[in-house]
């Protein structure tokens, strides 16, 4: 298959989870993918495992949260390929659990800069590269937390309701320039954000909270995104596409 046939693509938080399974599925379809993380050795894992299945892909070490190494991935996406057609902005992270009235300041303030700030950041210099060649499309990777609360995650839940915002914002802003914008809101999927800090039981659970009684796989997120990230979705933009196994419909 071929739907990103000549596209250049970057992927954030691309090192495991959601985001290697997004880089994994850009490069499937043609894409040549740039792969960002801030652990180089789970990025570059993702790289090998690319180049392996026959795809392109080259890694740049960089820190989301950090306007200036966001500026300098795209800078360096364009010193290679010449451009930037697609974005995939998926770094992230839960935080510590405490409810709103205890919540470490601190704690706060690196959810919100990774979570959010990091997705701005990660725009703003994308959408200037995009601009200059002509239109390109944006798919922010938010959470089913960006429309309900999770209670104990207040820094989770109000940056995740912030990418939804901020999404909709940059698709009425850059509708008639060609740029699209749309995020997506994963329920709960099965990656190390999980079963690094859960157990079976704990794991069950949670499924056990959608309607499908079961946990999502990183694959099933990354074939909605590479739908709002190809010409399929031409039409779409601003929306917020959750998947979630049916955990929001009750």
């Amino acid at each position: 298959m071929s739907l990103l046939k000549d596209k250049v693509a970057v992927v954030s938080g691309a090192g495991s989870g959601i985001g290697r399974a997004v880089a994994e599925t850009y490069a499937r379809e043609g894409a040549k993918v740039v792969i960002t993380d801030i652990n180089e050795e789970h990025g570059n894992a993702t790289v090998k495992a690319i180049q392996e299945a026959g795809g392109e892909a080259f890694f740049v070490k960089a820190d989301s949260s950090v306007a200036e190494e966001n500026k300098k991935l795209v800078e360096a996406v364009v010193a290679k390929y010449g451009r930037l057609d697609i974005a995939c902005n998926n770094a992230g992270m839960g935080g510590p659990a405490a409810p709103t009235g205890e919540y470490d300041p601190a704690a706060w303030d690196r959810v919100i800069a990774l979570n959010l700030n990091g997705v701005f950041y990660a725009c703003r210099y994308e959408i200037e590269q995009m601009m200059k060649n002509g239109g390109g499309s944006i798919v922010n990777i938010a959470s089913i937390h960006g429309t309900v609360a999770a209670p104990n995650s207040p820094a989770y839940t109000a940056s995740k309701h912030g990418v939804v915002g901020l999404t909709k914002n940059i698709a009425s802003e850059y509708g008639e320039k060609n740029i699209r914008c749309n995020a997506v809101g994963p329920g709960y999927i099965e990656t190390p954000l999980l079963t690094d800090h859960l157990n079976k039981d704990m794991m069950q659970a949670v499924a056990d909270k959608s309607t499908m009684k079961r946990l999502g796989t990183p694959q099933e997120i990354a074939e909605l995104v590479l739908f709002l990230s190809s010409d399929k979705s031409s039409f779409t933009t601003g929306s917020y596409v959750i998947a979630d196994g049916g955990y929001t419909s009750i």
